[in-house]
């Protein structure tokens, strides 16, 4: 990968919620963990491809066999399981200086939780909720399908290219590129997906409004 720029520019900043403005790997470890025991699979093998999807998609992939309207109905149970489980659920570093940055500027919210859990996470974490987001009911497609960003740049009236995305999973990560946007991989496991900018964490950001309206980040020094 190319040396990391110095800043970023855009027109808006569309964000996943899960492992990039919430560290909710806890609850997402112990949920996935006990689903893992009760179809048999392993549980090292399952926690590799939940991140980022829907669970209905990390389902289908797990159990390629499986009709899907039974997906839909475990996601269901699986979805009100981890609503109902916010311990250990935690801001990234610097999410919340992040965030109130972002109080004016152009943003979106762009997650695979439900309208429901993301309300949860987001105030056991004591994050903001952004006015705009697209949440799982709103989409079709679970990520890696570049859905959820494309709407999410919608709303906002904004071209993908002018947006910058921020994921921290190999689903993630495809679906804003597949969109069009620009990514900043946040923490350990995007490194492993060539975002256009890596960082540990928010506290690695810089955000400012630009003289003609748009958003700086200006990524900062280790």
């Amino acid at each position: 990968m190319a040396a990391t720029p110095a800043t970023l520019t855009a027109r808006a900043l569309l964000l996943d919620m899960d492992g990039t403005l919430v560290n909710s790997d806890a609850v997402v470890e112990r949920c996935w963990r006990r689903w893992a025991d009760r179809q048999g699979l392993d549980a090292g093998a399952v926690l590799k491809v939940v991140h980022g999807r829907q669970g209905y998609a990390t389902m289908a992939v797990l159990l390629p066999d499986r009709p899907m309207a039974e997906n839909h109905a475990d996601n269901a149970l699986m979805l009100a399981e981890e609503t109902a489980d916010l311990d250990g659920v935690v801001p990234v570093d610097g999410a919340p200086a992040f965030m109130d940055a972002l109080a004016d500027l152009p943003h979106a919210l762009v997650t695979s939780a439900d309208l429901a859990l993301a309300t949860a996470r987001m105030g056991a974490a004591g994050l903001r909720m952004p006015e705009v987001r697209v949440t799982a009911e709103q989409v079709g497609a679970s990520k890696p399908d570049p859905e959820g960003f494309l709407k999410g740049a919608a709303e906002l009236g904004v071209d993908p290219a002018e947006c910058v995305s921020f994921e921290d999973s190999e689903a993630g990560i495809q679906a804003a590129r597949a969109a069009g946007t620009r990514v900043v991989g946040v923490g350990p496991r995007a490194a492993a997906f060539a975002p256009d900018v890596h960082v540990a964490d928010l506290t690695a950001l810089r955000v400012e409004r630009s003289a003609d309206g748009g958003i700086v980040l200006t990524v900062l020094p280790d």
